[in-house]
């Protein structure tokens, strides 16, 4: 696995990526690891997103109580 967390920016040209990129590389840890990935608008709407099938359960509904 590559990441345990995700970030995006959507940025508008290149040289607005490169704006980006500049002010994460002055924030660098001092442990960890930092992965930039630019691509272009149709790649991104290329992409297919896919997640597992979760069975819901129901939830316990409590028993109604009639007041008089």
């Amino acid at each position: 696995m590559f990441q345990f967390s995700i970030y995006l920016r959507h940025c508008s040209s290149r040289e607005n990526a490169d704006v980006h990129i500049k002010r994460v590389k002055g924030f660098l840890p001092e442990k960890g690891e930092i992965g930039i990935l630019t691509i272009t608008d149709k790649q991104f709407g290329m992409m297919e997103l896919y997640q597992a099938r979760k069975i819901k359960e129901r939830p316990n509904v409590p028993q109604q109580l009639e007041l008089f």
